[in-house]
């Protein structure tokens, strides 16, 4: 079957870049017309969501849309074929009300759209998924550009892009802030691009194919439609592609090792206590609630527990952590975890996967054994180095950070083992000899258990949100290095610069937190009262969007999950998607002067006082009554 693609016009030489948000789409040189594909995803929107009896998503009745991030890849997608004379074309896997995406991005410009659909395709879980748009690509292509949103709303597992490019065999290039396309460049050079990662910027090269997964901040997304305007689409520009198009399978639920158990709404359990005013009555009951909550010492909330040694006697198989390199906290926290989780199903060891110069420093972490690759940092090739050996012993799980990287890596590992993977988990499980892994969908608003049926379960786990536990001693441990891989890399590293430090964040006892309320002028005062608490700073995304402080310091589902002991939250509405990344904090307190915000939903008490009048004599009533930052 052929794609719905028309023959496409003659390029124009160059093209002006397109920017917003400090992102841009640009073209240089003479380029031949383009063939792009952006893949989309419906979602129902938040404020429609709730579970059913059975403690299931009811989506009889719902007004499906768009998944935000995929406009983004809609509106890069058609620029750039416009630019150079080519075409975009909307490929959707869904049920049969899912062609409503292909409409709307024909609204936004696409030139059609392609339907993956049947019964055979239902319950597809991201690898499922991933091969069955790979292969509808395939049987379409060739393409010159998949175009991606970084995330989908409803889960959040940034899987697919990896994984279809895995599939293909091609380069991904993830979280593109600036993409630009040169027709005069090398072949292997003619794509370079922009990639913001957690709290660092790279600049890379490639050639064509690539997949791309564009960042929020790319561009402005594709204009919303409302629904009515959907059915004015001629149903002709919509092509279907079934089961029998994509070959023999398996699809859907039967090519699927993971599956979701128990959902349960997350509801907030803080008291929400309001005080008006800052007189020295109301800073009064602030330091007793703070002292209750155990906000002022750290010492019940440091590590309490010591990393497991595991026997191994039962031979239950190796718990692999893929530590990447320059974060040793998410490292550490992984492998705390692994330990336990190898303890209790009696594995043999725990296998880290890293790059160090401090081996011996992993042992009191919990690694019994390392397996050591030199010479690349790249996800691509790492999950090369990694998977024939790990194919020759498979491990009972396999744990990577949430980052970009470690979502990169494990999604390519997934597709080579076959694994089944849950991402940005919260929190992991052994039970009954499997792993259970809890991550939170719909933007934190609800937590789901994942299950998986391979041999080896895998997911990355949200930097921040497991203990650092303390060392055991260090003893003996096997070490193998894998030899480095021949050849250039396929993705060219030009340039990177990190911006900010996660981990400060992540180790911060105390932190103040900073919405749009408070003007750019005003964080030096901010920061010098937050350095007397010893306190970092974390933002809202609207901040970091303006530029004010790093994207490393945001906060929130699209920036870090943090739990400090004590967050103090001025100049912010409250919204849900900054305070979810903020649900394990252990005290919270707030100060806005509106009685009627969202902020106190989610605090322990707070100020109904203007920041600038109180935050000053806050920070003086909690030092006099014994915080320290430093716990």
């Amino acid at each position: 079957m052929t794609g719905p693609t028309p023959e496409p016009a003659a390029a124009p030489a160059a093209s002006a870049p397109t920017t917003s948000g400090g992102g841009s789409v640009m073209t240089r040189g003479a380029l031949r017309p383009l063939r792009i594909a952006a893949l989309v995803k419906q979602i129902p929107k938040f404020e429609d969501m709730r579970l059913g009896p059975d403690g299931r998503l009811v989506r009889e009745g719902l007004v499906l849309h768009m998944n935000d991030y995929c406009r983004r890849g809609v509106r890069a997608g058609c620029q750039l074929a416009e630019a150079t004379g080519g075409t975009c074309t909307a490929i959707t896997l869904g049920p049969e009300q899912a062609d409503t995406v292909l409409r709307e991005a024909i609204l936004c410009g696409c030139v059609g759209g392609l339907h993956v659909t049947g019964p055979e395709f239902a319950g597809s879980d991201t690898l499922a998924t991933a091969r069955a748009l790979a292969a509808a690509l395939d049987a379409t292509g060739p393409w010159d550009l998949v175009m991606c949103g970084r995330n989908s709303v409803d889960a959040d597992t940034g899987q697919v892009p990896a994984q279809v490019a895995e599939i293909l065999g091609v380069p991904l290039l993830a979280g593109v802030r600036e993409v630009a396309v040169d027709g005069d460049a090398e072949p292997d050079r003619m794509l370079s691009a922009l990639l913001e990662h957690d709290d660092e910027w790279l600049r890379v090269e490639a050639g064509l194919p690539t997949v791309l997964s564009c960042a929020e901040r790319l561009c402005d997304p594709c204009k919303v439609k409302e629904p009515e305007a959907w059915a004015t689409v001629d149903g002709g520009m919509v092509h279907r592609m079934g089961a029998d198009d994509l070959g023999s399978g398996p699809w859907g639920a039967a090519a699927s090792p993971t599956w979701v158990g128990e959902v349960r709404v997350l509801e907030v359990e803080r008291a929400g206590e309001r005080v008006d005013g800052c007189d020295a009555d109301a800073l009064g009951r602030i330091v007793d609630v703070v002292t209750a909550c155990g906000g002022l010492s750290g010492d019940d909330r440091g590590p309490s527990v010591e990393v497991a040694r595991p026997s191994g006697a039962g031979d239950g198989g190796d718990v692999v952590v893929l530590g990447e390199p320059g974060r040793p906290r998410p490292t550490a926290e992984l492998l705390g975890t692994a330990a336990g989780l190898a303890e209790a199903i009696g594995g043999r060891a725990v296998l880290s996967v890293d790059v160090v110069d401090d081996w011996e420093a992993l042992s009191g972490q919990g690694a019994d054994r390392v397996l050591r690759h030199t010479g690349t940092r790249s996800a691509a090739e790492v999950a090369h180095l990694l998977a024939e050996p790990l194919a020759a012993r498979p491990p009972w799980a396999i744990l990577a950070p949430g980052t970009e990287w470690g979502r990169e890596v494990a999604a390519r590992l997934a597709v080579r083992l076959g694994a089944g993977l849950t991402g940005d988990a919260v929190d992991l499980e052994a039970r009954e000899g499997r792993l259970v892994a809890l991550k939170p969908a719909f933007g934190g608003r609800m937590v789901a258990e994942i299950h998986c049926s391979s041999p080896t379960q895998m997911a990355t786990v949200r930097a921040g949100v497991l203990p650092v536990l303390l060392p055991r001693p260090t003893g003996p441990f096997a070490s193998d290095h894998l030899p480095p891989i021949d050849g250039s890399p396929v993705v060219r590293e030009v340039d990177r610069r990190r911006d900010d430090d996660s981990d400060l964040l992540a180790n911060a006892e105390v932190v103040v937190s900073v919405g749009q309320g408070v003007d750019p002028g005003d964080l030096t005062v901010v920061e010098a009262l937050a350095g007397r608490l010893g306190a970092e700073l974390c933002a809202t995304r609207k901040v970091t969007d303006a530029g004010w402080m790093p994207r490393a310091r945001q906060v929130g589902i699209t920036g870090h999950s943090i739990a400090p002991r004590l967050c103090i939250a001025i100049g912010t509405s409250g919204r849900f998607n900054h305070t979810v990344g903020l649900r394990g904090a252990g005290t919270v307190v707030g100060i806005n002067p509106d009685p009627d915000c969202e902020l106190w939903d989610w605090c322990d008490v707070g100020l109904v006082a203007d920041w600038r009048d109180a935050l000053e004599p806050l920070v003086e009533v909690l030092l006099a009554a014994g915080l320290s930052g430093d716990g």
